[in-house]
């Protein structure tokens, strides 16, 4: 599936504006990153709430007004039989706790479920212009999910979650940088990642994006009939969070 050149310079862009984030491998955050066993919406709240009583402002992040997407670029050596695509997560859950010490030591975690991921959504699609104009049938997409969350690629039946766990903050005003880990498909990495924050102390939108690389997290990226068609290693994950 390979990029058009428009598509292909968005890619490239994006890639050469987060050149920094590159990931690393790092230890499991451990059981202050997140709930121990399956998650739940119940347990980030008790670890949330635990955390908050020794002070600072409690945000919960608002699936309705917030979005997560992640954007997926068609590679290989035939480009007339692929497709970009578009993931978008439904629903997640999210905390961030700014302690009276300052925006330094803020704490938050995000987490979705890969296996409930919105794939191709039409109106999504045509938000992101000619690189994604392409009209696909509920066929298409159901087989792109078949190729995409299956056993050769996401596993997302045995790794639902992904997870994001901030480790440090660095910034002021609305310029602000995360090191973050990021645990998927049972692995986890570390990347720096560029933020705008807006609306603090007492409302919180934080917007931001960078590229992943699947094969970073032991993902082999979906490649059929010996590459004539295929999706690039790396993803771009596009995020805008709102909280109260």
């Amino acid at each position: 599936m390979n990029l058009r050149r428009r598509g292909r310079r968005l890619l490239l862009l994006a890639g050469a504006a987060l050149a920094a984030c590159q990931l690393a491998p790092v230890a499991e955050p451990g059981s202050d990153a997140a709930p121990a066993g399956h998650s739940s919406a119940a347990a980030w709240a008790a670890l949330y709430t635990q955390r908050a009583a020794a002070g600072g402002r409690l945000f919960t992040i608002d699936p309705r007004q917030s979005s997560v997407r992640i954007l997926v670029f068609r590679g290989g050596r035939a480009p007339g039989l692929g497709h970009n695509h578009v993931l978008a997560a439904p629903d997640f859950v999210g905390y961030c706790l700014l302690p009276p010490s300052g925006a330094g030591d803020a704490r938050f975690d995000l987490e979705f479920r890969l296996d409930a991921l919105e794939l191709d959504r039409p109106a999504l699609r045509a938000a992101l212009g000619p690189p994604f104009a392409a009209e696909l049938t509920p066929g298409d997409v159901a087989n792109t999910r078949a190729h995409m969350l299956g056993e050769d690629n996401l596993q997302a039946s045995r790794f639902p979650y992904v997870r994001i766990h901030g480790l440090q903050v660095t910034g002021e005003g609305s310029a602000y940088a995360a090191r973050l880990a990021v645990e998927l498909h049972g692995q986890t990495r570390e990347a720096w990642v560029p933020l705008t924050v807006e609306g603090l102390p007492g409302h919180l939108a934080v917007s931001g994006s960078w590229v992943l690389r699947q094969s970073d997290f032991g993902v082999r990226p979906y490649s059929a009939l010996g590459g004539l068609i295929a999706v690039q290693d790396e993803i771009l994950l596009q995020f805008r969070l709102v909280a109260d």
